[in-house]
């Protein structure tokens, strides 16, 4: 591998040695992933029977993971949408990257789901027995799909960023074939994700039988949070990556125009969520909704992260932050509040897997102590499974940003030259 600098005159090439910190780093990155095989293999032989999941309550940690992978990977149709669809074209300087953190989402979503259904050896059952009124099926169809996007997408940048590729004139021409038709997939992704993103939240949002999450609102808060924290994902890694390698990723200007769009998505999300909980908490009196929120209340801290983790820390603080120019100008607060968002996301996806199971449907004052409330603490293989997916996802966007062009206007800090990483 050599790291070529791109500039007018000729500059020198940088030593082709691993630094001792990358190479704990991916050690580290390995060992992960050891331990979410050794996990997941304990649950493919035993079974679910392993885990702390339940009958009463069949989602947790892992469905958690997966909701929360699928939602920080919308970076990748927002961007890509940005510079194929609306011709934004100075916007691929960043783009790359989120489609190869989107794809990462999504492929870190189905290992989570790969896992979880119990019977892994009918992961394909979906794709010959359509039951369209399902909506968890439209949302499998629509991941697959928008996954096969993401490869098409990404496929050019491995090529381009590969000199021995490159010499390969079949796979140069293709990518130059899928280049040319980027804004038909682009436009097909935007709505294949937007449509699955949504249908997340319908999922939740239509099921009156479950009163605590019956919000018609659900669809477009997936969509909105999904948005915000998928751009912030993007930003969040950019900047680390700039950081460790001594690079500015992106222009300012560019990184500046992101984060004000991120900013202003979570003001929209913030105003939704307030109008749909004062809708069904507040102006109206449902008596099953009003009584979930009160044993949600008693027995777990859900009013605690659904007020400051998901509204005040997940939302509202972040949005200062990337529209309060001095504040945004700050690479540190940046960082800081791309990753308060990306926590909201993930507080909301955990509040909203376990807040309607932790209510049994059998339940009502008269007979709490028959059917007392569905408790739930994840099984170390759980958290082993959990551990390994992010490794996953952790250790190939490391190795995307040494191997791959996910940055072409990629800058060393010290000379102001273009930086290009390309294998040989």
């Amino acid at each position: 591998m050599a790291t070529v600098i791109t500039t007018a005159q000729p500059a020198a090439v940088t030593r082709r040695r691993f630094s001792p910190l990358f190479i704990a780093w991916i050690i580290f990155l390995v060992l992960m992933l050891l331990t979410g095989l050794y996990s997941g293999l304990q649950v493919l032989i035993n079974g679910l029977g392993v885990t702390n999941l339940t009958d009463e309550l069949p989602w947790g940690l892992w469905i958690t993971v997966d909701l929360s992978a699928i939602g920080l990977g919308a970076g990748a149709f927002t961007l890509s949408a940005a510079v194929y669809i609306f011709g934004l074209k100075r916007y691929e300087a960043i783009a790359r990257a989120a489609v190869l953190v989107g794809l990462l989402g999504y492929s870190s979503a189905m290992l989570a789901l790969f896992v979880d259904i119990g019977r892994f050896d009918r992961f394909y059952h979906p794709m010959i027995y359509w039951n369209v009124h399902s909506v968890l099926w439209e949302i499998t169809i629509c991941v697959m799909l928008y996954l096969t996007v993401l490869l098409i997408e990404l496929f050019p940048v491995v090529v381009e960023s590969s000199q021995r590729l490159k010499r390969i004139k079949p796979l140069n021409n293709l990518a130059h074939l899928l280049h040319r038709f980027m804004p038909i997939a682009a436009l097909f992704g935007m709505g294949v994700s937007l449509l699955h993103q949504s249908s997340l939240g319908a999922t939740y949002g239509i099921l009156t039988a479950r009163p605590f999450w019956y919000s018609p609102s659900a669809p477009v808060l997936f969509i909105l949070s999904a948005i915000a924290a998928g751009v912030s994902l993007t930003v969040f890694v950019t900047i680390l990556s700039g950081k460790l390698l001594g690079r500015e990723m992106v222009p300012a200007d560019i990184l500046n125009n992101v984060v004000k769009f991120a900013g202003f998505m979570c003001l929209a999300y913030v105003y939704l969520k307030l109008w749909s909980w004062a809708a069904t908490n507040y102006y109206s009196y449902v008596p099953e909704q009003r009584l979930g929120v009160e044993i949600l209340a008693q027995n777990t801290p859900y009013n605690f992260t659904f007020w400051f983790g998901e509204v005040l820390f997940g939302a509202l603080v972040p949005a200062m932050f990337f529209l309060w120019g001095r504040l945004r100008r700050n690479r540190n607060a940046l960082m800081m509040a791309a990753l308060m968002v990306i926590t909201g996301l993930v507080i909301n996806r955990w509040n909203m897997t376990l807040s309607g199971f932790v209510i049994p449907l059998d339940w009502s004052p008269g007979v709490r102590d028959i059917f007392p409330i569905n408790q739930y603490q994840p099984a170390l293989v759980e958290w082993g499974v959990a551990i390994g997916i992010i490794g996953y996802s952790w250790i190939a966007f490391t190795l995307g940003v040494r191997f791959l062009r996910l940055y072409p206007q990629a800058k060393d800090v010290k000379t102001g030259l273009f930086v290009h990483a390309q294998t040989d």
